[in-house]
């Protein structure tokens, strides 16, 4: 039987998990779909396949469209979701039942909508599934059964950060992606856009709702998928982003989503203007 709205959950053991890491693709082939990187999350929308226990540093939503996913948390607890929001460096195995579908999106903890969605999951049982379904409830539109949502709509309605309106900030992220290759100082990046370095980090949290060092890392790693998508080699493609090399680059994409940056690269749909 399909799980019910929202978040039903049950206790017991986790559900065995085959080898692997995280989505998508990094099972058995269970994980089929498209993925979309923006500054500041990462989104997933596709067929929902089976984890082995891992931990990312984003804020991870999982939405379930279709079929049977369950989850089990570090506690031994699990079962069916049809939502959960899994806070950042907690452990947590996915289970996906035949024809199962879900979107999964990460946040990076740093930014208005991963704090707003893990408001209420700090301090004792943060690591339990049914406060990750309790909060799901509280903070996603009803479900439309068969529909993938939107992240960007989702992302945009949690952070509801005000947009780049400022000129200032507007001529640093004109600037910005010229000096992802090398150091980038929010000295340098204030001085070249005409406004003092505390001025132009508080404009990144207000207008684009990340601070200026999380909005810089997203970029490089966005730099980083661009040049590789174009042809480059991965240790070419870090160097262009700013990573030390290559190995530097794996690590921030395991340790951010849970996978490397080729499986990123074969799910990758092309970013936006």
């Amino acid at each position: 039987m399909p799980p019910a709205a929202y978040g039903h959950t049950g206790p017991g053991r986790p559900s065995p998990a085959t080898a692997g890491g995280d989505h998508p693709g990094t099972t058995a082939g269970e994980w089929r779909g498209r993925t979309v990187l923006r500054p500041g999350w990462l989104a997933y929308t596709g067929m929902a396949g089976t984890t082995a226990p891992h931990a990312h540093a984003t804020v991870q939503v999982m939405i379930v469209t279709a079929g049977v996913v369950e989850l089990s948390d570090p506690r031994r607890g699990h079962g069916p979701v049809r939502a959960a929001v899994i806070p950042a460096r907690v452990r947590h195995a996915v289970h996906a039942g035949p024809g199962a579908r879900a979107t999964m999106i990460y946040l990076d903890p740093a930014g208005g909508a991963g704090r707003r969605l893990t408001a209420g999951l700090r301090g004792p049982g943060h690591d339990r599934l049914d406060r990750w379904a309790e909060a799901a409830r509280a903070l996603l539109p009803p479900a439309d059964p068969g529909v993938a949502p939107d992240p960007a709509a989702l992302v945009r309605g949690w952070s509801a950060p005000a947009g780049v309106r400022h000129p200032a900030l507007r001529r640093a992220l004109r600037v910005l992606p010229e000096l992802l290759h090398g150091p980038v100082r929010l000295t340098d990046l204030a001085a070249a856009a005409g406004i003092s370095a505390s001025r132009l980090g508080h404009l990144f949290s207000a207008e684009l709702g990340l601070p200026f060092s999380p909005y810089l890392r997203w970029a490089r790693l966005r730099r980083a998928v661009e040049l590789a998508a174009g042809g480059a080699s991965l240790t070419q493609a870090a160097h262009g982003a700013g990573f030390a090399d290559s190995s530097h680059l794996t690590r921030v994409t395991r340790e951010m989503f849970g996978l490397a940056p080729s499986r990123l690269l074969a799910a990758l749909s092309p970013p936006a203007p």
